[in-house]
């Protein structure tokens, strides 16, 4: 190459960088958009949520290691750079999840419910509903079953089940020393499980909407009796307090509660909120129980309200297409400033009480929306590194290897992944679409299995996992430490994954509901005599 040529190839090269550092300039927010990290969808954009989990349980600290799994998140995402760090963790991360609608919408709902509590608590309702109990539920036992009898009743959302049971059945579980561990699995373990299972409910309506091209809701309806998770779940509530068996660090919570430490930590979380004793208040149980059916009514009408149904929708398709964040918070408000209404009519609370509620009901849910914002916080730095599109490369990739044994591998993927993420909803649009692509019009049997196998999975991962926002109110609705819960829950829940991983490898050879779930029963039930022989021995 003479030198003029080199000249020419150094003149062309020198042109193009300078175009390539214009373009940089002038279409900087396109670029931004679309970089794309080094360890994008590959495994390492699930280690910030499991070393959050870890960190979590070692330390019984939730605040910090969140934010270590926050911040880890953000520099992988930034390739270990400062700046780019920074801007991502606060900009993209706490600041982008606060101003997220459907966010500021599920928290302007808990702080509603934390002032109807805190109404409920110092009009005496509480109280005076704990009295009552306490002429008819004579025992542990019947506390318990009161309270897993209100779980299934409220199946309409998970958010609203955990804090409405927390807040009625927290005096009468408190009254026949049940721990607030105990107490905080039954709302948790009648959450989730719950309304996965329940075709009315906004669980059913986000199922339906990932099944593209098929019917959505007939599905789900199918699919109900091979979700094994949520109905072992309830077979597993009934057996522990039927056979008055408990396992693991919740058999050292409940026997400190039959002593009356009903905490068995120093911790003492929500203090602020306990409620009054009511016991000289004018309060009658009809002050805790129309709220109650209040919140139901009008969260129902928000719920369909926002789906059409006032604009010529039927009720099932406004269901199935409501914006739960936004009727929640309509329905709760208009459930609020009823019950003022009520109770200043009733002579029972003056206006001026009611308002000061306000800020004790905030303050009681303090702790909550600060764990949900560094929750999903994380959950959106591991979006942010492609977590989504690594597990669904690895599922597609081997999908096609394992037909029968699918359901339980599916099964086992929800778990790990809806237990690092936090979400279940997350869970089930990665994976229901990519067994619906592998079985619809194949083998329609198999699909359905599968697909309860997913949702099962999510909801598994969901109910272990210590950055799941249902967890969370499950632990504020207990007024329970969070870390409490998440240790002592996660044995029975492990214990429930077990026998609903080898129940599904039952199914995907039988492919039938009527001899799968029956094994499954009766594995339970056999696994849950073992260990109540285990614990007698013992002592």
């Amino acid at each position: 190459m003479n030198k003029r040529s080199r000249k020419v190839v150094w003149g062309t090269l020198i042109l193009l960088l300078m175009l390539a550092c214009s373009s940089l300039t002038v279409f900087a927010a396109e670029d931004a958009a679309e970089y794309v990290p080094d360890m994008y969808a590959s495994f390492w954009a699930l280690v910030p949520p499991v070393v959050a989990i870890v960190l979590a349980l070692i330390t019984k600290e939730v605040y910090s290691s969140l934010f270590i799994g926050i911040l880890m998140g953000g520099i992988f995402y930034s390739n270990f750079t400062f700046e780019k760090t920074i801007t991502h963790v606060f900009q993209d991360g706490i600041i982008g999840v606060l101003s997220d609608s459907y966010n500021v919408g599920i928290l302007a709902f808990l702080v509603i419910l934390g002032v109807m509590v805190c109404l409920m608590n110092k009009a005496g309702g509480s109280a005076a509903f704990g009295r009552w109990a306490t002429e008819y539920i004579k025992s542990r036992v019947g506390a318990q079953l009161a309270t897993i009898v209100l779980g299934v009743l409220i199946f309409i959302d998970d958010y609203f089940n955990c804090l409405t049971v927390g807040s009625v059945m927290r005096p009468v579980t408190d009254k026949h020393n049940v721990s607030r561990a105990k107490l905080s699995y039954l709302i948790d373990a009648t959450a989730a499980p719950v309304c996965i299972i329940a075709p009315i409910s906004s669980w059913a309506a986000a199922v339906t909407g990932f099944v593209e091209g098929e019917d959505g809701l007939s599905i789900f309806i199918r699919a109900i009796p091979y979700n094994f998770y949520a109905l072992l779940t309830i077979v597993m509530m009934l057996g522990l307090v039927f056979m008055k068996v408990d396992y693991g660090p919740m058999r050292l919570h409940e026997k400190n509660a039959a002593k009356g430490d009903l905490y068995t930590t120093p911790d003492r979380p929500y203090a602020n909120a306990e409620p009054e004793s009511g016991e000289d208040s004018k309060g009658k149980v009809i002050d805790l129980v129309f709220p109650i059916l209040l919140l139901i009514v009008c969260c129902v009408i928000g719920m369909i309200y926002t789906g059409g149904f006032f604009s010529g929708e039927d009720f099932v398709t406004a269901f199935s297409q409501s914006d739960a964040s936004v009727g929640l918070v309509l329905g709760s408000f208009f459930a609020f400033a009823i019950t003022i209404i009520f109770y200043v009519a009733r002579r029972v609370m003056k206006f001026g009480e009611c308002m000061s509620c306000i800020p004790d009901g905030f303050k009681a849910m303090v702790p909550a929306i600060l764990i949900l914002t560094l929750a999903w916080s994380l959950k959106a730095m591991t979006d942010s590194l492609g977590a989504a599109a690594y597990v669904e490369a690895m599922m597609k990739s081997s999908a096609k290897g394992f037909v029968t044994l699918l359901p339980a591998i599916i099964f086992l993927v929800g778990c790990f992944l809806a237990f690092a993420t936090g979400t279940s909803w997350g869970t089930f649009g990665i994976l229901i679409p990519i067994v619906v692509a592998v079985f619809a019009g194949s083998n329609e049997n198999m699909m359905i299995i599968s697909i309860s196998a997913c949702m099962a999975g999510a909801v598994c991962g969901d109910h272990c996992s210590p950055i799941s926002d249902t967890t969370i109110m499950a632990s504020a609705g207990a007024q329970c430490n969070h870390v409490n819960h998440v240790t002592t829950q996660l044995p029975y829940a492990v214990t429930v994954a077990a026998v609903s991983f080898v129940t599904y490898i039952v199914a995907g050879f039988v492919q039938s509901a009527w001899i799968a779930l029956p094994v499954g029963i009766v594995l339970m039930l056999l696994v849950l005599f073992v260990i109540r022989v285990i614990n007698i021995d013992k002592a």
